[in-house]
């Protein structure tokens, strides 16, 4: 490392190192590209493989139950996979697996608008998500392991991080792109589907990661320690241990919360763009169907980029708190306490009515929202040494996240069906703000039992 000092006696980065942290900021852009693109795709999916349109009777209970397990399956297989990926990470090393997770997700990626079948489409949606959720441990445990100065990890964390957000703002843009000139794009089984586009283009940030990645330098300490022998094997059973139980309940409860308002609240909103009274009536001027759901999709991706530039401010906020403030219990509760309030009223109201005040609300929906993820990219690794790094984050962020806390998708859904309301929209609308409410509110009681870190520096 270079010894130069910045002013604020921080070691400055070497070529080297600033390249890590760009290839970092891609990987996690592209993750979130990749997780966040099935609210945007999936309806018009669904009624092209499927013939299942939420507003035909007929097909309205099918099309509710593949929209549950296009979102929950995959979440469950990422899970499952993401779990024996950190256990892989602890055993392996953080450079080889990272890349063997960015090519099963970058074939996947690219595979899926091939799809030609609804079980097709779902099977590429797991090997995507499972890609996704190994690549994200893998990923964070090798930063933190790679930049060993506790404020400028802090630093580096947190600002790469945010860019997850801007992969949400850029598959908002690429998604109104394929609605708006995909019939200029080469056509795909004779046709110039927005979706199908939309799920190709998830290949192109994986272009730079898969040819320079492999190049890297594997995690200084987790290398010296296998070269000395020290390393012990990791094990699933001892993050239950005394010394890490409360550790690992809390923390996988806690990011089961906020994954829970991310599925159970945020990602149904182009759902309820879709009802909106003011979006009906537009688009029912429109007489062409082809240009009906055009404008439906641009209508649902500009109220989506509103919450994605909202939850990359918010990641960029907690970057710069990060470093602020010590407690790492006040940290988070500055982002849960206005989300429990605000949040809720979001899906009450605007939602419901409004498309004007809905996309100002969402906003900061995902600002206090969003940026809980990335406090969890910084908090984790600092509660687990180094041979149970990937094990312990990959529980809390597959089993908490992936597996718990996506399922607030189905709840939100079979909570709607007793919702008040003249539309299924609405419906929708009210279930998840009372879904909003309950994970906040858990979250923030749970908050209290948070270990805070000993030291600055990561344990070994």
């Amino acid at each position: 490392m270079d010894s130069r000092q910045s002013p604020d006696h921080l070691p400055s980065l070497t070529r080297v190192q600033w390249l890590i942290c760009i290839i970092a900021c891609i990987g996690f852009a592209f993750d979130s590209y990749e997780l966040l693109m099935l609210p945007l795709i999936l309806p018009r999916a669904l009624l092209e493989l499927g013939g299942l349109d939420p507003n035909n009777p007929a097909t309205a209970a099918a099309f509710a139950n593949w929209r549950d397990l296009m979102f929950y399956v995959p979440a469950l297989a990422g899970g499952l996979f993401g779990l024996l990926g950190g256990y892989l990470t602890d055993l392996f090393g953080r450079r080889k697996v990272l890349v063997w997770s960015i090519l099963l997700y970058a074939f996947s990626a690219c595979a899926a608008g091939y799809a030609n079948s609804l079980p097709m489409l779902l099977v590429l949606r797991c090997t995507t998500f499972i890609g996704v959720c190994v690549e994200f441990v893998a990923a964070v445990a090798w930063l933190a392991e790679l930049f060993p100065h506790g404020k400028q990890r802090e630093k580096i964390l947190g600002y790469t991080q945010a860019f997850s957000s801007l992969g949400g703002v850029m598959v908002t843009g690429a998604n109104w792109l394929a609605a708006t000139y995909g019939e200029h794009l080469p056509a795909i089984f004779n046709g110039h589907a927005a979706w199908r586009y939309t799920l190709i283009s998830g290949v192109i940030p994986a272009i730079p990661l898969i040819l320079i990645r492999p190049f890297l330098p594997e995690s200084p300490i987790w290398k010296e320690q296998k070269a000395a022998g020290t390393l012990r094997r990791p094990s699933l059973a001892e993050i239950f241990q005394p010394a890490f139980r409360k550790t690992t309940l809390v923390t996988t409860l806690l990011v089961a919360c906020a994954y829970g308002a991310a599925y159970g609240a945020i990602q149904q909103t182009p759902q309820m763009v879709r009802g909106l009274p003011e979006v009906v009536s537009e688009v029912s001027t429109i007489s062409n169907p082809q240009q009906k759901q055009q404008r439906l999709e641009q209508l649902a991706s500009g109220v989506q980029s509103f919450q994605e530039t909202g939850g990359l401010v918010g990641r960029i906020a907690l970057a710069i708190l990060a470093v602020v403030i010590w407690s790492r219990r006040k940290l988070l509760r500055i982002f849960q306490i206005p989300g429990l309030l605000l949040i809720p009223l979001v899906f009450f109201f605007p939602a419901t009515n409004n498309i004007g005040l809905l996309k100002w609300g969402i906003f900061l929906t995902g600002f206090f929202t969003v940026a809980q993820f990335s406090f969890w990219g910084n908090y984790l690794p600092r509660v687990y040494p180094t041979y149970l790094r990937g094990t312990g984050e990959s529980f809390a962020a597959n089993i908490g996240g992936r597996m718990i806390g996506t399922a607030a998708a189905l709840l939100t859904t079979q909570l709607a069906k007793l919702m008040p309301g003249a539309t299924a929209a609405v419906h929708l609308a009210y279930a998840a703000g009372c879904v909003a409410f309950l994970v906040y509110a858990i979250g923030l009681i749970a908050s209290f039992y948070l270990p805070e870190p000993t030291q600055e520096d990561l344990p070994e």
